[in-house]
């Protein structure tokens, strides 16, 4: 890929065969009385060529609902990729809107990032994949395993306790909060949870049975 943009021969509207070149990766502003020709080189001759371009690497299917585009009044435009152009009277009134978001391709971003991403976990780094609940049980078995074995091998002279102990950790409970810091009687709630299929929760903090 070029590391410029060249133009020559630029004559849409009132440039008068215009010939310039612009580093590619880089903040740009063009300046200059009104009527000087910004819009004309920024909007109606680069964007203008490079919209052409990419609608002219479409299929000719999907070209005939996009209509052609006339190429702009220049000689010849090198390095010159798709582009996309936000005109200064469309800025949204959202003030978290972005460049993204107001051409609509943040859209399409975020289905390409979760279809190819690769999610890692950010505290231990481990990648992050979906996995059946006999896989996710089993995965918590082998940390518990890990975690019992590092205590044997911090406090030997403790083995036979540490070991008589190891079959009462794999037999876990997973708890998650379904109501927390509000008083009242939830009869409904429980009868649900029963018949979702649990059979026991923890009421302010002890283990009691629905059944």
């Amino acid at each position: 890929m070029q590391e410029k943009i060249i133009i020559k021969g630029a004559r849409e509207h009132n440039l008068k065969n215009i010939n310039l070149e612009l580093p590619r990766n880089k903040m740009i502003v063009f300046t200059g009385l009104s009527g000087s020709g910004k819009s004309s080189l920024a909007f109606d001759t680069i964007f203008a060529e490079g919209q052409r371009r990419y609608i002219e690497s479409l299929s000719a299917y999907a070209r005939q609902f996009l209509g052609g585009m006339q190429k702009p009044d220049v000689d010849e435009i090198e390095g010159l990729s798709p582009a996309i152009s936000i005109d200064q009277k469309a800025q949204s009134a959202n003030p978290r809107s972005t460049v993204a978001t107001i051409t609509e391709i943040y859209d399409y971003l975020r289905v390409l990032f979760a279809r190819i991403g690769h999610p890692y976990c950010p505290e231990c780094g481990h990648k992050i994949e979906r996995m059946t609940v006999d896989e996710m049980v089993e995965n918590i078995k082998l940390s518990l395993r890990g975690a019992i074995a590092t205590k044997q091998s911090q406090h030997q002279q403790k083995n036979e306790e540490i070991a008589s102990s190891a079959s009462g950790l794999l037999a876990m409970t997973i708890l998650a909060p379904v109501v927390r810091g509000r008083k009242g009687e939830y009869y409904q709630m429980l009868y649900d949870l029963y018949n979702s299929g649990f059979l026991e929760v923890r009421v302010d903090g002890k283990m009691k049975s629905l059944r």
